[in-house]
């Protein structure tokens, strides 16, 4: 057991120790805690959140546990790079379904507004953009030491 609490506060360390964990760890409040607090949209004065329709549903909480996933594989940078990618065009796709969505409402009305959760897709994106640059680095890095070998 004493091995074992051991081996994982050394891990925890090392994955706190790049930058790309804190990266997706903004992904994760991103996708997992802002859009409880922001409403996508209002409509007639109601605001919408988005455990109002499934589909924002699976798709947040996918992103969320795309972003988990690849915080906790952060000795397989290729892998983590790859989920990235995956989370990108999730987050695209949910981007997508917003823009339509907004489309699709009156703006002509004044009961009708967008709502700033609609604009949490686009920060997660940046935030597995550069989460990417820094895998991409790091990776760099590694092949650099192992050319001097």
């Amino acid at each position: 057991m004493h091995y074992f609490c051991g081996r994982l506060l050394v891990n925890l360390s090392i994955m706190i120790q790049r930058i790309q964990t804190l990266y997706l760890a903004v992904v994760v409040i991103t996708s997992g805690i802002l859009p409880f607090v922001f409403p996508l949209w209002k409509e007639n004065g109601v605001e919408f959140y988005f455990m109002q329709d499934m589909k924002y549903v699976a798709l947040f909480g996918l992103g969320v546990a795309l972003a988990v996933w690849s915080i906790t594989n952060f000795k397989k940078r290729q892998q983590q790079f790859v989920l990235n990618r995956l989370n990108i065009i999730l987050n695209l796709i949910l981007l997508g379904l917003f823009v339509y969505r907004s489309l699709t409402l009156s703006g002509e009305s004044f009961d009708s507004e967008k709502g700033i959760g609609l604009f949490l897709p686009i920060a997660s994106i940046v935030f597995l953009v550069l989460a990417n640059r820094a895998i991409k680095r790091d990776e760099e890095l590694v092949k650099s030491v192992d050319r001097l070998r």
